[in-house]
């Protein structure tokens, strides 16, 4: 068998490799570099070639310039060339797709792999297109997902680049074979974030790691001791890239609060190859200059050490070296997916303080060699990190559980679960999809449908404000709605208002009956029965009882002091209250709903909701579009205020009428939104008429002056 994997960003090459050098060159590599020799390891008939993307840059190495590499005789790397010979971040890889797609199409042409392992969503994007072309099988591991960078986001707004990740990567979680994760953390909660029927073809293997060998500890000893007064004492030893979502400087405030900490015990941070990092000036940098500042504010030179650059030998004997002087390692992340490190340290019998988010509850339940902290909470740290290291009990425990336990996360163990799911992937199975592209809008990416499908579209509207606001302008809706018979099929509500009131005010304003109503802010879709009553889904009501924990949430609102909306308004999916977007974004910060699978939407200046993190208007268009063999893209949203904000960023195409309230009027144009001139609903018909669905001398023509350009 031939099993290709593919990863486009970092600094992918044989071992040693050099982590940190660049943003993207990180846990992935490590991860795949272990697979692949699992793989050769475990069946002397499987042959793997690592696919990558190659480039030009002495800075980081002449290997990356080579079009194949031999790591033995069964393992292979091999690089796309493209005219662009630069080093790219993976934020700028997805202008590079296309040509990446082409060049890689060439190359499974020659060498047809029996299976294509896609690690990130944009090495998914081009494996996909091999799968329609060769009918290949693809599996697929995220590593990180973007709705886990939104949830570590303070506040409510996403940036483009974001946007565009997660279309990549619902994509490659609607359409892979099989998704292979690492916990069942990630299985549940975040594959089952995006899609919840996606959680039956995610397959939890545990990987190991893949530490460089290394003997002794003299080499760690004269990277951090120089930078120490005290080089003897024990050090607490954090590794992370300097991004936001590692959340180092809460680490580094958390040992300033605690004198005893600092008394008997050294941190040791490290974040990076720091000349490299602030060359490239993008987030890390900013990382870095905080961390330092943080050191220089609290007093904490010769206390702290930040080696500027690290190798991975280096790595591999400072977790061996905090264990021999009794120190421990630390993971405070805000969320992290998995957390090889925390394996690593075990495997070094160093005990752990780790975050409670995400794949390290699962490791450090399984392994039982340390402590769970909320990663807000710098007392808590101190706290956990304090009581680990001076309770020489539970020190010693925590030592021997790494002992005992560190073996149950091994890449002989990946590979073995691996095969078992290769087995049931047939390279020939005809019950591939069979898939071809459909026109993509400019600027967006490519989406796949069913060959035998003829896209259409739905259009998703809000109410109040975007539909409602000005009689003669309902009218002109409702007379285009009207005039093609199709239309209205077309039509959905994606309201924040509860179903009894969303009627009302569609009757009051003779507004046109929908085919689908979307009600309280995306956590509840009604349909029309054969008798004409509406009925409640049932299959999106129990998507989002997954991991959904209504009572905590409660509890811990009540607890806070918050100001609860009337009862009417407090729906099976819904917590809503009362408050401002800066209160909002207190609430996101409150340690008691940090683990909870919750969600936070402002909206309108005073209303605050909390739903499930899968709920939403955005989530349940797409629920409503699968059901008539669409997706996201071919879907037109058109709303006003900060609960329109995910379906007007994750529509194909969306619109933002002309009286959009300042917490939405605000935000960055991407390809596909259209703001309108006009208001209310003479802006949705303006941003129809642009969007080439009704006649030039249509009913926009009353709405007065309109806009030119789609951003």
């Amino acid at each position: 068998m031939h099993i290709m994997h593919l990863a486009l960003g970092g600094c992918l090459r044989p071992p040693p490799v050099d982590y940190g050098v660049t943003q993207d060159t990180g846990g992935h590599i490590a991860y795949i570099l272990g697979a692949a020799n699992a793989q050769i390891e475990h069946d002397p008939s499987v042959r793997v070639t690592i696919v990558t993307r190659g480039f030009d840059d002495s800075t980081l190495g002449t290997d990356h310039a080579l079009d194949e590499q031999s790591i033995n005789e069964r393992l292979i790397v091999r690089r796309l060339r493209t005219a662009n010979r630069r080093y790219l971040t993976k934020s700028d890889l997805c202008a590079e797709l296309p040509a990446l797609r082409r060049a890689f199409l060439t190359l499974v042409a020659r060498h047809r792999p029996d299976v294509i392992h896609a690690h990130f969503a944009d090495a998914a994007e081009l494996a996909l297109t091999a799968r329609r072309r060769h009918r290949m099988p693809v599996m697929y591991t995220p590593h990180s997902l973007a709705l886990d960078k939104q949830r570590c986001t303070t506040g409510f707004a996403t940036d483009d680049t974001i946007d565009a990740r997660l279309l990549h990567e619902r994509r490659a979680i609607a359409e892979c074979d099989r998704i292979i994760v690492s916990s069942h953390d990630e299985r549940r909660l975040q594959i089952g974030g995006y899609d919840a029927r996606a959680i039956h073809r995610t397959v939890v293997a545990r990987p190991g790691i893949t530490l460089a060998d290394s003997h002794g500890t003299e080499r760690a000893r004269r990277l951090i001791d120089p930078l120490l007064d005290e080089p003897s004492h024990p050090f607490v030893l954090a590794i992370a890239r300097p991004v936001p979502k590692k959340n180092l400087p809460a680490l580094l405030d958390a040992y300033a609060s605690d004198i005893g900490l600092q008394a008997r015990y050294n941190l040791v941070i490290l974040a990076g190859q720091h000349a490299r990092i602030r060359a490239e000036r993008d987030e890390q940098s900013i990382e870095l200059d905080r961390l330092a500042a943080l050191v220089k504010q609290h007093g904490l030179t010769g206390k702290v050490a930040m080696p500027d650059r690290h190798d991975a030998e280096q790595v591999s004997q400072l977790y061996r070296l905090a264990a021999e002087r009794g120190g421990l390692f630390v993971n405070p992340a805000r969320h992290e997916p998995f957390g090889l490190t925390l394996i690593e340290a075990a495997h070094s019998e160093l005990p752990v303080v780790a975050t409670t988010h995400g794949g390290p509850r699962e490791i450090v339940t399984t392994i039982g060699h340390g402590r769970l902290i909320e990663p807000d909470d710098t007392r808590a740290i101190a706290d956990a990190c304090r009581a680990l290291l001076t309770d020489r009990r539970a020190y010693a425990g925590a030592q021997r559980a790494c002992r005992r336990n560190a073996h149950r996360f091994s890449w002989q163990a990946w590979a073995a679960t691996v095969a078992k799911t290769l087995d049931g992937l047939d390279r020939h199975d005809t019950r591939l999809p069979d898939i071809t592209p459909s026109t993509p809008m400019p600027g967006a990416p490519n989406v796949v449908t069913r060959a035998h499908h003829t896209p259409d579209h739905l259009l998703a509207c809000d109410i109040d404000g975007t539909l409602t606001g000005d009689a003669a302008g309902v009218g002109r809706f409702r007379d285009w709605l009207s005039a093609e018979p199709t239309r209205a099929s077309r039509f959905a509500v994606a309201t924040g208002r509860e179903l009894p009131e969303a009627r009302t005010v569609v009757e009051r304003w003779s507004l046109p009956a929908p085919t689908v109503w979307i009600t309280s802010v995306g956590t509840e879709i009604w349909r029309p029965s054969p008798s004409e009553r509406l009925k409640r889904c049932p299959k999106w009501a129990e998507r989002l009882d997954e991991g959904w924990d209504r009572a905590a949430v409660v509890e811990a609102l009540v607890a806070a002091g918050v100001r609860f909306q009337a009862r009417r308004t407090q729906r099976p999916w819904k917590v809503s209250l009362f408050g401002s977007a800066q209160e909002a974004a207190a609430l996101c910060r409150l340690p008691s709903l940090h683990g909870l699978n919750v969600r936070l939407i402002a909206s309108h200046g005073r209303f605050i909701d909390l739903i499930p993190r899968q709920a939403g208007k955005a989530a349940a268009i797409a629920f409503e579009a699968r059901l008539r063999g669409l997706d996201l893209t071919h879907c037109i949203a058109a709303g006003d205020s900060g609960n329109d904000e995910d379906m007007l960023r994750r529509c194909g195409r969306a619109i933002l009428v002309g009286n959009a309230l300042p917490e939405i009027a605000g935000m960055a144009p991407r390809p596909g939104l259209y703001r309108a001139c006009a208001r209310h609903a003479d802006g949705v018909l303006e941003g129809l008429r642009a969007f080439g669905l009704m006649e030039a001398a249509g009913a926009t023509r009353a709405a007065g002056r309109t806009s030119d350009a789609v951003a």
